[in-house]
Formats: C-alpha cells, structure tokens, sequence
C-alpha cells in the first residue's frame, strides 16, 4: 500500500497472514517492510518450511524457551538470525546470507576477509 502524502517511495509495513507455501512471497526475498506470517505446528514442521527456499539472507523468529532459540539458531538455514529481535545488523557484525543470498561477509571482522589474500609459503631448510 503506498501512502501519497509520504511519497511514492513510501510502502507502509505490511503484514501478510494466511500465507502457504505455495505462494511466490515465501520463496522470493523482500526488501522491504513485509512480514509472511506463517503457521506451523511443530519445531522441526517450522525448520523444514522456513528452509525450503533457495535464499538465507535473515531469519526472525520469536519464543520464549531459550534452549528453542539456541535449537532454532542452529537449524536455520540463513546468514543472519534474530530471536526475539528484528536489529540484527550494525557495522560492527557480518552482514550476509546462505545460498543464493551472497558470499562472503560484510562488516565485523569477517568483512575484512574480501579485501585480503591469503598465501602460504614453506620454505624448506634441509641440507642436501
């Protein structure tokens, strides 16, 4: 939905329910201020559809079972992974994805990666 007295640039957040698998926004990656609401019955059901995509830029989620944070942490497959926060990018972190979402890392330690190389040398000193 756009909102004219904003600007055409403008798209107001949106969340989307009744969202299935079939449907093109749970395999595409939206740059924008869209949530897929999808439901789901159990952990491994959860893991399983959230993973069935050829893209893993980010991952939120929500619970409040910690050890469930650290299982869902784990198991998705996706560059960057939030529970219980949607903040999970700063210079100071890497920023990419699994997949088709990139290669290599942006920012934190990892960024620096990119800009180096890496060369191993021996030299061997035995005496004929």
């Amino acid at each position: 939905a756009r909102a004219p007295e904003v600007g055409e640039l403008y798209y107001q957040p949106t969340l989307l329910t009744e969202v299935t698998d079939d449907m093109d926004i749970v395999h595409q990656e939206v740059f924008g201020p869209v949530i897929s609401m999808i439901k789901f019955k159990t952990e491994e059901e959860a893991l399983r559809r959230a993973n069935n995509t050829e893209r893993g830029l980010a991952s939120y989620f929500y619970s409040q079972d910690l050890s469930q944070c650290y299982r869902m942490m784990e198991g998705l497959q996706a560059g960057m992974v939030g529970c219980n926060e949607s903040a999970i990018s700063s210079a100071e972190t890497p920023f990419g994805g699994y997949k088709q979402s990139g290669l290599g890392r942006e920012g934190g330690k990892y960024g620096m990666d990119e800009f180096t190389q890496i060369k191993m040398c021996a030299i061997g000193l035995s005496q004929p």
